[in-house]
């Protein structure tokens, strides 16, 4: 995780609140600025990737460790 990195963790929730706590963190942060949700609801595959394909941000990094489902987000311009 970068430092500049801004957390959001939606471990233990299902869908669509893992999403909804995502679209709410890109509200907080300026352009370019990265997000890394962490969750634990499988269908966080689907939705994260749909979500920024929609919106144009840009899904950096997915990764799955320990049954967590990792995702870096970079808010669109």
């Amino acid at each position: 995780m970068s430092v500049t990195d801004q957390p959001v963790d939606a471990t233990g929730l299902k869908c669509p609140e893992p999403v909804m706590m995502l679209h709410a963190a890109i509200r907080r942060v300026e352009a370019g600025d990265v997000i890394r949700l962490t969750a634990t609801d499988p269908s966080t595959q689907r939705d994260v990737a749909h979500f920024c394909e929609f919106l144009g941000h840009s899904l950096l990094e997915t990764s799955v460790c320990d049954g967590q489902f990792i995702y870096r987000v970079m808010k669109a311009g």
